[in-house]
């Protein structure tokens, strides 16, 4: 006999039977499976808690170990490396901040993929043991341009970063709908490695606004946030820079009893924590290399632990500051002073991912803190000393114009930032070229106008260079009509401080020659982003050595390598100041006025075979490029 079942099927009675039997059994395996996971929640039990005098997850007492390594700083290649590296030191908790400024390059046009797959960074911590802190900003400091926060915020004349201001607010909105959305599910209570966020970034430094703390931390729990937030300020930021709800932490590099012990205060029977322990410093255009004895950083951290307390090492790999991303070091009375391109910041491990001094002195005392043996060190990344190459070709930056986008034509200068360009958000990062005709000899007058370098041409004949000491030229005498080009570079805008809000690129006013203000410009923007780099590296336009070359201009050479690529540093002697791409990949700045004398190439850059190498360079040139397997950062000095 057979019955008609659902859609007309026919099913025997022996076929309604089996039917039945895995009907039952996917039931059962589903609700076992159930049955598992909230298992597994209570054995992991309830999240870090803040509640004593010690901190605890899962219910048991726990310890921060924590350290730095900022996934936008590292070739995703190496973060598996680096993170292991970690955990081989003794750390249990990873912290990173989130840079808005990559993740919203254009206002609306979100990128979390590649290099900013933060839920990759995220599951590879969770894979390899690592607990997570997460600084998700949107203000970040980091020595980072603007702080993390993007240009395009600075298009408004009356914005107001970092306050409850509606075009500032409206923006970070944005912002944390497509952030936080995609770290929700990483959190501890869904399983996730994310045991803490924290809420904004040492606010009590600037603290213009009393209702902003607690927009930020709505921000984040009405998104699903549900962990334990923090706050993090240095000592003189301690007092204004915290919110209801969020245990409050310490920054710093001396040890400082007086301020932990008025956190003790501030905070009684509450765990106490120093969020970002300074392992060394960052270094400027112009200074010396800062460095921060490994002994006087082991006396620290020990007098740390010895008072129970939890630390996170500010940076325990710094990285690179790839591109044009390198802030500024600023001070409302003094000129800002540009960032190098290494965020090597003297930490234990090296801006390569090299072991240091620091690194194995910290693993033997993180060691004391753990009931187990470390996991072993990864063997090191080998590192190799190219042979030096040629430059077989070059082309002058006035040849590749028409590679950039369409000029703007304006009565008056225009800033960086509001120029009509990247789909109406302005220029970022990079170079802007403003040209202009004069009829007559004189002095050209910057009127501190120039943001924040500029290379003055006359006729495409060198002149000088204005900036924040030189803010006057003498024009040569000549014909008629002539073009007078400046090209200003953005050397990054400055990081932390209560300036931000000024922080335009370009030329920001009016330029006079003989007090005469000039009018009638003609703007390139010359961002040198990877498409353009692309087209230049396809022109044929490019000229041979045996033609003498003009400056500004870009130059070509090209590394073979015969075998698996190595990491290695580029070396630069004779030459002045400018921008290294290789494969596409812009390394970053270079300056001959130090203290930075090498840029990092990481091995995973480059392929077998030839490598493209294109250096744009500004004033002058060796001829060729030579390669070291350890870096230059210089001359040294004590941090303090």
């Amino acid at each position: 006999m057979d019955k008609t079942v659902g859609f007309g099927v026919r099913l025997t009675l022996r076929q309604r039977y089996f039917l039945l039997i895995v009907i039952g059994a996917l039931i059962t395996y589903h609700l076992s499976r159930n049955r598992l996971q909230s298992g597994r929640r209570m054995l992991r039990g309830e999240g870090l808690m803040a509640n004593s005098s010690q901190f605890t997850l899962g219910g048991k007492p726990f310890r921060i170990l924590g350290g730095s390594i900022h996934y936008f700083r590292v070739p995703r290649a190496y973060w598996e490396d680096r993170l292991l590296k970690m955990k081989a030191c003794g750390l249990n908790t990873l912290t990173t901040y989130v840079p808005w400024n990559l993740h919203e390059p254009e206002r609306g046009v979100f990128n979390f993929e590649d290099q900013l797959d933060l839920e990759a960074y995220l599951s590879l911590a969770a894979k390899l043991g690592l607990w997570v802190i997460l600084r998700p900003g949107p203000y970040i400091c980091a020595e980072w341009d603007l702080g993390g926060l993007p240009s395009w915020l600075l298009r408004d004349p009356n914005m107001k970063l970092r306050t409850t201001y509606p075009g500032y607010t409206e923006a970070v909105n944005s912002f944390f709908n497509q952030l936080i959305k995609r770290v929700v599910s990483h959190q501890f209570s869904k399983g996730g490695p994310i045991i803490a966020v924290q809420v904004e970034n040492e606010y009590g430094a600037y603290a213009k606004d009393t209702e902003y703390m607690p927009f930020m931390k709505e921000a984040l729990v009405s998104r699903g946030i549900t962990e334990l937030l923090l706050t993090s300020d240095n000592t003189d930021g301690l007092k204004h820079g915290g919110v209801k709800g969020a245990l409050e932490t310490l920054n710093f590099q001396k040890f400082d009893l007086e301020t932990i012990k008025y956190l003790d205060i501030m905070q009684p029977q509450r765990p106490k924590m120093v969020m970002e322990y300074w392992s060394g410093w960052f270094d400027v255009w112009g200074g010396l290399h800062h460095v921060y004895t490994a002994e006087e950083m082991l006396s620290v951290v020990t007098k740390i632990l010895q008072l129970d307390m939890s630390i996170n090492l500010y940076m325990f790999h710094g990285g690179t500051n790839f591109g044009f991303m390198s802030g500024a070091f600023g001070h409302e009375l003094l000129a800002p002073k540009p960032m190098v391109t290494s965020y090597d910041y003297d930490a234990p491990l090296s801006e390569a991912g090299d072991y240091t001094n620091k690194y194995h002195l910290l693993r033997n005392l993180f060691s004391l803190y753990h009931t187990q043996p470390l996991t072993d060190m990864p063997y090191p990344t080998e590192k190799r000393a190219y042979q030096p190459v040629v430059i077989e070709q070059h082309l002058s930056l006035w040849d590749c114009l028409h590679f950039t986008e369409k000029p703007f034509k304006s009565e008056k200068p225009v800033n960086m930032e509001n120029l009509p360009v990247n789909n109406n958000n302005g220029q970022s990062y990079g170079y802007t070229l403003y040209e202009t005709t004069i009829t007559r000899a004189g002095t050209l007058r910057s009127n501190n106008n120039v943001r924040d370098r500029a290379l003055v041409f006359v006729d495409k004949y060198f002149i000088g260079v204005l900036d924040y000491k030189t803010q006057e030229l003498a024009l040569p005498e000549g014909k008629a009509h002539r073009t007078l080009s400046l090209l200003v570079e953005n050397c990054g805008r400055v990081n932390y401080g209560t300036t931000l809000d000024e922080q335009h690129k370009g030329l920001v006013g009016d330029i006079q020659l003989n007090k005469h203000i000039l009018r009638d410009f003609i703007i390139h923007s010359l961002s040198l982003k990877p498409g353009f780099v692309n087209r230049l590296e396809s022109s044929n336009h490019w000229m041979p050595m045996r033609q003498r070359p003009s400056f500004p201009g870009f130059f070509q050479a090209k590394l073979y390598v015969n075998m698996f690529p190595k990491d290695t540093f580029i070396k630069l002697p004779g030459w002045g100041k400018g921008v290294v791409f290789i494969n596409g990949h812009n390394l970053g700045r270079y300056w001959s006025i130090g203290p930075q004398q090498t840029l990092y190439v990481p091995g995973t850059w480059l392929q077998r075979g030839y490598n493209q190498i294109i250096v744009f360079e500004e004033q002058e040139m060796d001829g060729k490029i030579q390669f070291a397997s350890k870096p230059d950062y210089g001359m040294a000095v004590d941090v303090h």
